[in-house]
């Protein structure tokens, strides 16, 4: 490439370097902080709750054993006594005296909270405690009715039902004494005449060893214990929606709402009201949200800055497109005007020239255009570089003109290969080589060396020419888009300028690098080398 050239370049901003992608931590508590949270606070209100429950449960059911071995402790001591005592009589089969029996009870044995029933042999009731104390059980009386006023309408009902429930208790109580009476203490958790549990000890009263009757101690509190045992839950289940409820405002706070500021944000964009989403208080975030604004504002920059790519290259392609379509409206407006056939001939090359490089600029464009979706089409698989460097050249050779660069090619002993595209690949080597070829000198020729180095790079593709070189304030931006430059004498249109920025483009996606530089001795540029380096996909002897 020529020191001397006439250079038409697009103004294009400063590439600027890529950032870092974020990375997550390689560790995390239950596999993620948010989910682990959420389900930690929901397991704790859940262990508060049934804990509670299973405790108290637990608690009751040994109350109540505790209630019936107390209960059981006291009938068999009192059994004891009413069979040892002046209270039986008769010889030689003994017998209870009823009467003794029920002053002993009243003045020795009547707690408060307790039944005592005495049956005899035949198991009949003998003595209640609750006909021989002053203690009345049952409920208050309602308040009475005015004189003449009608009874409610469900009085029925409920007497019925009182009914059934005394006979129900008759019952229980009957089965319980005949057991009793067989020899066997009885310990029951049952139902008394108003309905409510009681605990029921059940111990046969013996003289020596002959049954006299049978003692039953009752106790009615199981139903205030247990009520107490509900009440007791309460501030467990209490605890337990607290922090469900503190958890779901967690959730709220923590989830809901973020997610709906991303929302917001990315209707934001939708909308076009911002090019991109930013919302620094989430990204600092270590959780799953904050992995989400950092992955949405990567994405958004990336649109953004594509769709700043994208309009940048229309407007460029529109610069470029209308400088031949200015030159030829130009020619076919002089045209007419001519008076010469040399004239005319010069007007007629002229626009034939135009023509050709609105072609290939045309071309360019529509290869630069449809990268990306051909490199996001092709699967990437090994590919022999070899082979593929050896076929190319071979379609140099066999369609090579009188006067045309040769190409040469000298192919390693071992087989070099890489991950990749192998069309985008024969694009970017046919492009430099077609590059070298057109900056080299009639009698130069065009070198492609394919080698093995040391690095992350190592396959190194060179393709290298023997012409004027590259300037060095232009090493780099011959990469640039409709960036051309060509020798003095040669001809215009070319170069499209697009060949070099779609070799690195197609060579990054691939990634790897392309550079340029020039080949000196003694401070003299012998000519210009262009660089690919490529990632190895391992190698075969």
């Amino acid at each position: 490439m020529a020191s001397a050239t006439d250079t038409a370049k697009a103004d294009l901003p400063g590439r600027e370097a890529e950032e870092e992608p974020h990375r997550r931590p390689l560790f995390r508590f239950g596999g993620s902080r948010l989910g682990g949270f959420i389900l930690a606070l929901n397991l704790l209100s859940l262990l508060i709750l049934f804990g509670g429950a299973l405790l108290l449960n637990e608690w009751s059911k040994g109350l109540i054993q505790a209630r019936q071995e107390s209960l059981k402790v006291q009938a068999e001591l009192l059994g004891n006594v009413l069979g040892q005592l002046s209270i039986t009589r008769g010889e030689p089969t003994p017998e209870l005296d009823v009467g003794e029996a029920a002053r002993w009870l009243r003045d020795n044995f009547v707690p408060e909270g307790q039944r005592v029933r005495l049956y005899d042999i035949n198991g009949l009731q003998v003595i209640d405690s609750y006909q021989v104390t002053e203690n009345i059980p049952g409920q208050a009386l309602p308040p009475a009715r005015p004189a003449g006023s009608k009874a409610p309408g469900d009085l029925a009902r409920v007497n019925a039902r009182r009914a059934e429930q005394k006979d129900a208790a008759e019952r229980e109580v009957t089965a319980e004494v005949e057991l009793a009476l067989a020899g066997a203490p009885q310990t029951t958790l049952r139902r008394n005449e108003s309905g409510d549990r009681v605990v029921s000890v059940s111990i046969p009263i013996r003289h020596v060893r002959q049954v006299l009757g049978v003692l039953t101690l009752e106790a009615g509190n199981v139903d205030e214990i247990l009520g107490a045992q509900r009440r007791a839950l309460v501030p467990f289940a209490l605890v337990a929606l607290g922090v469900n409820l503190l958890a779901s405002l967690l959730l709220h706070l923590f989830v809901a709402r973020p997610i709906m500021r991303l929302s917001a944000a990315a209707d934001g964009v939708k909308l076009q009201r911002a090019r991109s989403i930013s919302l620094p208080d989430l990204e600092d975030r270590k959780d799953e949200i904050g992995d989400l604004a950092r992955s949405l504002e990567s994405m958004t920059d990336t649109l953004s800055t594509r769709m700043d790519a994208i309009e940048r290259f229309a407007a460029d392609v529109s610069h470029e497109i209308k400088n031949p379509l200015t030159s030829i409206r130009s020619a076919l407006e002089t045209l007419p005007l001519v008076k010469t056939d040399a004239q005319r001939e010069k007007l007629t090359a002229l626009l034939q020239q135009d023509v050709r490089r609105l072609d290939r600029l045309i071309t360019d464009i529509s290869n630069a255009s449809r990268l990306d979706a051909e490199l996001s089409r092709d699967r990437p698989r090994p590919i022999a570089l070899n082979t593929l460097l050896s076929d190319i050249v071979n379609v140099y050779e066999t369609t090579a003109k009188p006067g045309d660069i040769p190409v040469l090619y000298d192919p390693p002993a071992q087989a070099l290969r890489v991950v990749g595209r192998d069309g985008p690949l024969g694009q970017v080597f046919r492009n430099l080589i077609d590059n070298a070829r057109s900056f080299s000198p009639a009698d130069g020729a065009v070198r492609v060396i394919l080698e093995e180095t040391e690095g992350e790079l190592p396959i190194r593709i060179r393709i290298e020419d023997q012409g004027p070189g590259v300037p060095p304030e232009n090493l780099e931006t011959v990469f640039e888009r409709f960036y051309t430059s060509r020798p003095k004498g040669a001809a215009f249109g070319s170069n499209s300028g697009l060949g070099l920025s779609i070799v690195r483009q197609i060579v990054e996606a691939h990634g790897g690098r392309a550079w340029a530089e020039n080949m000196t001795e003694d401070d003299r540029i012998l000519g210009a080398r262009f660089v690919v380096a490529l990632p190895a996909n391992g190698r075969r002897p």
